[in-house]
């Protein structure tokens, strides 16, 4: 594509040396980028690509997107910012994909990737192919290998360039799709024409980058508010931020809710938990169904009261919905049961409304005369101000807890430990333990728990790997919790 027909409708400030040339490719890093690219100088927390333009153009770079004009001698296209603008150009580039789309948003701060795998479900059940991006890659079906993502919603080239190949590649018309807040916030996902917003929860996540709670509310709301009259929103009505999702969705485009406590579109009534899962009567505005899962946990009953509400606004028949989500036995990583005496749980909750949501699922389904026990830790460089919060819960709803890490990165994982102590009313030691090595403190849980308890291993769910201060080792809590608990 030429130069001059990327930026076609691109709103810069500036061309510097502007002269048609051929752009085969965009890339915002030095080290990958290739002959013919477009050079995009993203202005970052830590980094700078202005200072990285050289060593682009010494790999094969044509031009430069930029904020201020360097002394180089090459096209430079100068916008106010190159982190919102990189999508602009990437839509441009690979022409536009999601026109061609009906593409579904996922936002929230719990519950995201659930959602998708069980929209995914649906549609497949409906004889529509369906494609999935988020936290644990890109799939192309249910039934194939995830590939692999970076972040929960990709960078605007790779996102762009797995669009179009979705759609040209694969010949698939339906995408649901994660969508972080931090991706709206830095117009990741600018280009991309949603036909469908849906709304899971908003609770304490993220405030290391949102720093308050109403930046996270903005930056979530971008995905509604930029939805186009003919559109569907859903909107979990008992979350305390549903009201408020609703007001910011512009006039044309329809409005579906999803609850339990508040009157809502789809409800779910006469709920029950058991050892086999959650079972409950799903009222919409028609007709009363009895729904059986397979999965457990209040938090299960919202994910899929979402799902069924999606296939509302996507006119896909209730029954069909209902058995393609009757069949799901449930995501990696999330309320995953990888042994059954005693039943130990590894689960992604890395919040405090998380893990209170996960251990409260727990506490349902722990014998009367059994444990239940939570091991949890806090990742470093995040936020801090919800590690005493997480260690209040946990100390609350669980009878026994184990602290260690998580992901510490750079941060000393005592100190991150001591962070989370700070919530707890008592450090007693026949309930709580402290190990800072969490291959060590899953292995505890051999002398701490009872056939007949419930163990919750909680905070790294699917993720295979430790991110610590100087490396990143192997390491997947159900594979240690597998090789704990068959050792019995």
């Amino acid at each position: 594509m030429k130069l001059e027909e990327l930026i076609e409708y691109l709103d810069y400030k500036d061309l510097i040396n502007f002269k048609s040339v051929e752009v085969s490719g965009i890339s915002y890093n030095s080290q990958t980028t290739k002959k013919g690219d477009i050079f995009v100088c993203l202005v970052g927390e830590h980094t700078d690509g202005h200072k990285f333009a050289q060593m682009a153009i010494d790999n094969g770079a044509v031009a430069l997107l930029v904020e201020r004009p360097l002394e180089i001698k090459i096209p430079q296209v100068v916008v106010s910012c190159t982190r919102h603008k990189i999508a602009d150009i990437a839509d441009r580039f690979y022409s536009r994909p999601s026109l061609g789309l009906n593409l579904i948003g996922i936002t929230g701060t719990n519950g995201k990737t659930t959602v998708t795998h069980l929209i995914q479900r649906i549609f497949e059940e409906n004889n529509q192919k369906c494609a999935l991006i988020g936290t644990l890659g890109y799939k192309l079906s249910s039934n194939s290998e995830y590939r692999d993502a970076k972040h929960t919603t990709p960078q605007a080239p790779e996102l762009q360039a797995t669009l179009r190949m979705i759609k040209d590649v694969e010949k698939i018309d339906n995408v649901v799709m994660e969508v972080s807040s931090h991706a709206l916030e830095q117009n990741r996902v600018g280009g991309c024409r949603f036909n469908g917003a849906v709304f899971t929860n908003l609770t304490q996540d993220h405030l290391d980058y949102h720093i308050t709670m109403e930046n996270y509310f903005d930056a979530k709301a971008i995905l509604f508010k930029n939805l186009k009259e003919g559109c569907f929103a859903v909107i979990n009505i008992d979350d305390e931020y549903g009201e408020r999702f609703l007001n910011v969705i512009p006039k044309g485009v329809k409005k579906y809710t999803y609850g339990v406590k508040n009157k809502a579109d789809v409800m779910a009534k006469d709920i029950q938990f058991s050892l086999n899962g959650a079972e409950f009567t799903l009222v919409t505005k028609n007709d009363e169904y009895k729904v059986s899962l397979h999965m457990n946990g209040m938090f299960s009953v919202y994910n899929v009261l979402a799902a069924i509400t999606t296939a509302i606004a996507e006119k896909i028949d209730i029954k069909v919905a209902l058995k393609a989500l009757e069949n799901v036995k449930g995501v990696a990583g999330r309320f995953e049961v990888v042994a059954k005496k005693p039943l130990v749980i590894v689960d992604y909750a890395h919040t405090p409304d998380g893990l209170e949501n996960v251990l409260n699922s727990a506490r349902e389904i722990t014998p009367k005369d059994g444990n239940l026990i939570c091991l949890f830790g806090c990742g470093g460089d995040r936020d801090a101000t919800k590690r005493p919060k997480m260690g209040a819960i946990a100390e609350k709803i669980a009878d026994k807890i184990v602290i260690t890490s998580d992901n510490p990165r750079s941060e000393d994982p005592q100190q991150i430990i001591t962070d989370i102590i700070a919530g707890l009313k008592s450090t007693n030691p026949d309930k709580v333990t402290v190990e800072p090595d969490r291959g060590r403190a899953i292995e505890l849980l051999k002398n701490i728990a009872s056939n007949n308890d419930v163990v919750v291993i909680a905070g790294k769910g699917h993720e295979d790997y430790q991110i610590l201060k100087d490396r990143t080792i192997h390491f997947d809590d159900r594979e240690e919790a597998r090789k704990v608990f068959e050792a019995i």
